[in-house]
């Protein structure tokens, strides 16, 4: 097919004559383009093939560019065999998968299968999105949502007064309607040339930020709203000729989602039309009347050669003047006996016969044909019912309006109230939350005509300035922009169905008056729902899915709530209105995702010594976000025989490993003691400056956090060491305690992990190794076991803490980050002589496990109290007080019988009991069985030469010696004896 550069996909097809482009959700009926704008329901593609593969695109809002694929998703719009679900209307009410898909349960997979099948989704990309998506966060004085005149002019106002305005608007080009307009005049000049005009004036101003193919999707707390620019729509537009590069790295971003703080916010996202509902209302060729000037107006596109108007308000008659000047033969139907007299002279002076009083009582089909080809006429609908002698007469497109709603959305999602309008037969905004000050103007508020809009318009714009503080410069005058009075239009008459001879009631075959196309929803179901009892908005929406997925109720929102509410004998206004949720049209995932994607989903930290274990050919393991090394293979080694050797030089000689990841938190201020105490479990005020103490953190339940050694270095100066994966987590709750308990306290706390290299040397010859590269003597005396000292290592300042995680001796050497790969060399080098081995996490894990040395997350689970662990000696007894005491004296916490850590030897040595296996005492059970415990740590020992496990169990300090049983997952149990965690007992020094 072939288009204009600027058309949209939904203006070329119409121009190539194509009518059917879908077929509906349940029903399988052929469906037509029925909107121009974002309330399109039926014309929703799957655009593009392979890897660039886009469903769900509206059509109305894709730019047009050569090449471009276009599919359907609602299966084959000419012949779809699935189309014989529509004989069985009667057989798929409201509800009817609830009733029908539960049972039997075996059959549920076929049933999953024919519901997808059914759902007309887009196919999924075959392979990863190679597009790019941009964030971007912006702050601004005022935000104005939507491009309109009401839009434009309040931007004017704002930016006249010195604000900072984002505009944006979902249309390539920002006049909103004025796009279409070829008849209104504004401060004298063309409606369109007005709007050419404020946009190049905006474009000049340096407060001024504007978006168009941008829509404002959601409206958050303190407004924070999120927006989605359209990066490729706009180049389609610029260039419809345009080619994707091939290279996704050179491909320009296709998405852009701005994060935005705005001060104000001035909602102008316009109105909606809403239709008619009618028998056979959802045809094809049946359109909004609005749509119908937009096509012929802004594309020059006929939808139609004989085209009935059906309306129920003055503001559709414009439109039938330009269809016909457009080359249609027109006829229109008003619901109502009378109208505006000079519109009916203008209908009469183009000789466009008016039938007054008149409605369509329903659309139908001749012969084989799916889309509409006549309409039935009845008198007399004035008194809601059907009257005198109803005639059929021959048309192609049949455009309907059945008033304007006020685009709410975003208002709504800002927790503003929204009350009835009768006049307009709709909901309107009127008062913003506290959270989210902002307003809506022009036809979002209900302001209908042009010189209400701009009126409306500039009038927020100027009381947003106002509102954070901004005016015009003293001396200088802004004057809103004027448009030609309106005509005074008559009231419209706002029907929930219009008048039929078939009842809504029965929802069959072409009979069927349809509120929601894009759900399939009927008027009958709405009355079905209400009879069933859901006669809630929010129920009855679940309940017949009116205002599902993508749509939110754009155009049957009004006309489902003003069904259910005469089916239930109320008025609207009594019932209420639906929830409107972000985002009003749909969001990319990549969009969401933006560029933490590939590599950068889970950034990776290396430390300094990176280099140095990629050189040794570590093999490395994630933990949190870093990179660390899990063993050093030397001449082909397995991952057991490594870890076996390094354990083995750990203990027999020395050995160094990368400890940088530790988390480390600088502490600081004169009640950084008092702090710390509160913080752990121990005493930590009346620590000595040089020392290290051992701590255990608590939740607020007494259960243990975290865990790590902190060391004084000054009267008022601490370093606390946390686990690798709770470093951050670690430093937020500090900060939690710091900012919302103690605020009084003067304690300062910055994280410092990346800013120091560790190297944890560990052996019986660490000592000698050591002492060859550092200026302080580290005997007993002078370097006592939790001592931290100041000393030079390798012509590097550093800090010497004398702690072990391995349970010989050991010193964790922390120097500047840039230095660390060059005091890990020379230690290497300095060890030489005595067998040096670096190890990895996975022999560290194993040292620590012969010592009985907990690591917090692994043999604790958050469900832990110290004395679960053993750990009573590490709870203060002197203190009055720290998080988590007083839970500690819970009765579940203090009860007997808990889950204690004991250490575990299984009967055949060789074998390595699985992490998580369940503990139980008999070797017969079977499930459902009750467990006693868990194994949280396994490994195979080298020193040891067997196996160690260890273990949560139910009262396990009393359990020594016992046998229990693993229960292994192939059906085996092994059996283990209950020792002390302690395996590779020493003198504690």
């Amino acid at each position: 097919m072939t288009g204009f550069a600027g058309d949209t996909v939904a203006s070329a097809l119409l121009a190539n004559g194509v009518q059917v482009v879908a077929r509906s959700f349940k029903r399988k009926r052929p469906r037509g383009i029925f909107a121009a704008g974002p309330e399109e329901p039926n014309a929703i593609f799957a655009i593009g093939d392979g890897e660039r593969l886009v469903p769900n695109a509206r059509a109305t809002l894709v730019q047009l560019a050569d090449g471009m694929r276009v599919r359907t998703q609602g299966g084959n719009p000419n012949l779809d065999p699935a189309a014989a679900l529509g004989l069985f209307a009667r057989m798929l009410p409201p509800g009817f998968y609830y009733k029908t898909f539960m049972r039997p349960p075996r059959l549920w997979m076929f049933y999953e299968k024919f519901i997808r099948r059914a759902a007309s989704a887009a196919p999924t990309p075959p392979s990863p999105d190679p597009d790019r998506y941009l964030h971007r966060h912006a702050h601004c004085d005022i935000l104005i949502a939507g491009g309109g005149p009401a839009g434009l002019a309040a931007a004017l106002a704002a930016t006249q007064a010195g604000a900072r305005v984002i505009l944006a608007d979902l249309r390539p080009e920002f006049g909103g309607d004025l796009l279409a307009e070829n008849h209104a005049k504004i401060d004298k000049i063309p409606a369109q040339q007005w709007a050419q005009n404020a946009v190049r004036q905006l474009q000049k101003s340096p407060n001024a930020t504007l978006l168009p193919n941008t829509t404002v999707q959601g409206y958050h707390d303190y407004n924070y709203l999120t927006a989605l620019e359209d990066l490729e729509n706009a180049r389609a537009f610029r260039d419809p000729f345009a080619r994707p590069e091939k290279d996704s790295a050179d491909r320009p971003p296709r998405h852009r989602l701005w994060k935005i703080r705005a001060k104000r916010v001035v909602v102008a996202a316009g109105a909606l039309e809403r239709p008619l509902v009618f028998a056979g209302n959802d045809l094809p060729g049946v359109m909004l009347a609005g749509a119908v000037r937009t096509y012929i107006n802004q594309y020059a596109t006929r939808p139609g050669r004989r085209i009935l108007f059906f309306v129920n308000n003055d503001g559709a008659y414009q439109s039938a003047l330009d269809a016909q000047k457009a080359g249609a033969s027109v006829e229109l139907a008003d619901i109502r006996a009378l109208a505006d007299g000079v519109w009916q002279e203008k209908l009469r002076a183009r000789k466009i016969p008016a039938r007054m009083g008149y409605g369509v009582v329903g659309a139908g089909r001749v012969g084989g044909g799916v889309a509409v080809r006549l309409a039935q006429l009845t008198p007399n609908a004035d008194a809601l019912a059907p009257g005198g002698q109803s005639f059929s007469h021959a048309y192609d497109i049949v455009a309907v309006s059945g008033g304007w709603t006020p685009t709410v959305h975003l208002f709504s999602q800002a927790r503003g109230e929204l009350n009835w309008n009768a006049r307009l037969g709709a909901f309107v905004p009127a008062r913003a939350h506290p959270l989210n000050p902002c307003r809506a103007c022009g036809a979002a508020a209900g302001s209908l005509s042009l010189a209400e809009c701009l009126s409306d318009g500039f009038a927020a714009g100027k009381a947003a300035a106002e509102a954070v503080g901004l005016k015009l410069p003293k001396g200088k005058k802004s004057t809103p922009p004027r448009a030609e009075a309106a005509l005074v239009e008559s009231p419209p008459l706002h029907i929930p169905v219009a008048p039929s001879a078939h009842s809504p009631g029965n929802g069959f075959g072409g009979h069927a008056h349809f509120v929601d196309l894009m759900n399939d929803v009927t008027a009958a179901d709405i009355d079905i729902a209400r009879r069933e009892g859901y006669d809630s908005p929010e129920h009855m929406k679940r309940y017949t899915a009116a205002g599902f997925g993508t749509d939110q109720g754009k155009t049957g929102n009004i006309n489902a709530l003003s069904i259910l509410a005469k089916s239930a004998g109320k008025k609207v206004e009594d019932i209420g209105h639906t929830t409107f949720r972000p985002n009003y049209t749909p969001v990319t995932f990549g969009a969401l995702q933006g560029l933490d994607r590939g590599a950068l989903f889970a950034p990776e930290r290396i430390t300094p010594m990176h280099s140095a274990h990629v050189a040794r050919g570590a093999v490395f393991e994630d933990v949190g976000e870093w990179k660390r090394p899990r063993y050093f293979p030397v001449g082909g080694e397995s991952m057991d025989e490594a870890v076996a050797r390094e354990c083995r030089a750990a203990r027999q000689s020395a050995a160094v490993m990368d400890a940088s990841t530790l988390g480390k938190i600088d502490i600081q201020g004169e009640d950084a003691g008092k702090f710390l105490d509160m913080i752990y479990t121990g005493m930590f005020s009346t620590l000595k400056v040089g020392r290290c103490r051992y701590g255990l953190m608590l939740n607020e339940h007494g259960m243990i956090f975290d865990d790590g050694v902190s060391a004084r270095l000054g009267a008022n100066h601490f370093h606390m060491t946390t686990t690798t994966g709770g470093a951050a987590r670690v430093l937020t709750w500090l900060e939690e305690w710091l900012q919302t308990e103690w605020p009084g306290m003067k304690v300062f706390c910055q994280s410092v992990t990346d800013q120091w290299a560790v190297a944890a040397l560990a052996g019986p010859r660490a000592r000698e190794i050591l002492a060859k590269l550092t200026d302080i003597p580290l005997d007993d005396g002078h370097l006592p076991f939790m001592s931290a000292r100041t000393a030079t290592v390798a012509g590097t300042g550093a800090r010497i803490f004398r702690v072990s995680f391995s349970g010989e001796w050991a010193c964790e050497i922390n120097v500047p980050a840039r230095r660390g790969a060059h005091v890990w060399e020379a230690i290497l080098r300095a060890g030489a002589e005595f067998g040096i081995t670096p190890y990895g996490t996975e022999a560290m894990h194993v040292l620590r496990a012969e010592k009985g040395f907990i690591i917090a997350g692994q043999d604790s689970d958050g469900t832990m109290t110290p004395a679960d662990m053993g750990l009573e000696a590490m709870v203060s007894k002197k203190k009055a007080d720290f998080i988590g005491r007083r839970s500690l004296s819970r009765s579940d916490t203090a009860r007997p019988g808990r889950p204690q850590f004991v250490g575990l030897l299984a009967e055949d040595a060789d074998f390595v009991l699985p992490e998580g296996s369940v503990l139980v005492e008999s070797e017969g059970a079977a499930p459902p069985m009750r467990t006693i415990g868990h194994v949280t740590s396994s490994y195979a020992s080298a020193n040891l030469g067997r196996s160690i496990a260890l273990a949560m169990v139910e009262n396990g300090f009393a359990r020594g010696g016992e046998t229990v049983w693993a229960a292994l997952m192939d059906g085996r149990r092994m059996a283990a004896k209950i020792v002390s965690p302690v395996f590779l007992e020493g003198k504690g020094a």
